[in-house]
């Protein structure tokens, strides 16, 4: 089985329930690297992904679709029995990704993803995971993703803070239907309960289930774009309060490429971003 197919329901079953046997508290990150090649950006794939997040035909593959090419890696690495956390209950509280150049439909790509480091917060101990998309040994997008298991203060540097100032200008409200978790899920493998059943939220804490973080940062980037197709462009998001499906999301831009996603007054906020449309000089590519 190819690490980048998506673990099997059964297997993130099990890994799910081994994982609730580890300790909360390590003094290091294992250091874990899995890579996949010969990756398919397959037609259909982009299509459905491309619906379900808001982009259209003329988009291209979005510059978010990558990340759900990358998770399957990212939850081998988290179901592993030597990965100090289990994976249920996670948070995932910040994104950031940088596409170098767009992927192209029908070509095969080599996927890289590690974990990276502890990272203090006050809610608990955060980590990242890192990926990487190469071409013909190039990079063209790459990823970081930081999440938090809640409990007493983590130890590391600080956990990564998103100040992108005011975002006030209204862009775009959309209404996000009781089932975007399923069918998010289904196109992007991650079917953690929280979004998917009324029983697994109400058993993390959650009245209902409640919407993707990546889901909701893909719907912002598509309305941004303009569903354009992008070349390179850098989007860093930090995931606040959950949005309960169905619900109402209100996306609101600001200077400098500032975005932020709130409920329809306003007064609770989704997710706050920023949006530049080329990144930072290219870091060097994964061993």
């Amino acid at each position: 089985m190819s690490n980048a197919e998506p673990v099997s329901p059964l297997g993130l079953a099990w890994g799910a329930a081994r994982g609730l046997l580890r300790a909360g508290t390590v003094s290091d990150l294992p250091s874990v690297s899995l890579h996949a090649d010969q990756v398919w950006v397959r037609a259909e794939a982009v299509r459905a992904y491309a619906e379900v997040c808001g982009f259209g035909p003329e988009a291209g593959v979005p510059p978010t679709f990558a990340h759900i090419l990358a998770f399957p890696l990212q939850m081998r690495i988290m179901l592993a029995a030597g990965f100090p956390f289990p994976v249920m209950g996670l948070v995932h509280i910040h994104n950031r990704i940088r596409q170098r150049a767009p992927l192209r439909i029908g070509e095969s790509l080599t996927i890289s993803a590690r974990t990276g480091r502890l990272m203090a917060h006050d809610k608990g101990q955060a980590f990242s995971l890192e990926t990487w998309v190469l071409r013909d040994g190039a990079t063209v997008w790459e990823g970081t993703s930081v999440y938090l298991r809640l409990g007493k203060p983590g130890r590391g540097e600080p956990a990564p803070v998103l100040d992108v100032g005011e975002a006030r200008a209204p862009v775009e409200t959309w209404q996000a239907p009781a089932d975007i978790g399923r069918r998010y899920a289904r196109v992007s493998g991650d079917a953690n309960p929280i979004h998917t059943s009324p029983l697994g939220a109400r058993l993390f804490g959650f009245p209902r289930p409640i919407a993707h973080g990546m889901w909701a940062k893909a719907r912002a980037v598509a309305a941004l774009t303009r569903g354009q197709a992008v070349e390179a462009i850098e989007i860093e998001t930090a995931f606040r309060a959950p949005l309960l499906l169905p619900g109402e999301a209100r996306l609101s831009s600001g200077p400098a490429g500032a975005f932020e996603l709130t409920d329809a007054s306003g007064g609770r906020t989704h997710l706050r971003g920023r949006l530049i449309s080329a990144p930072q000089p290219q870091d060097p590519s994964p061993c």
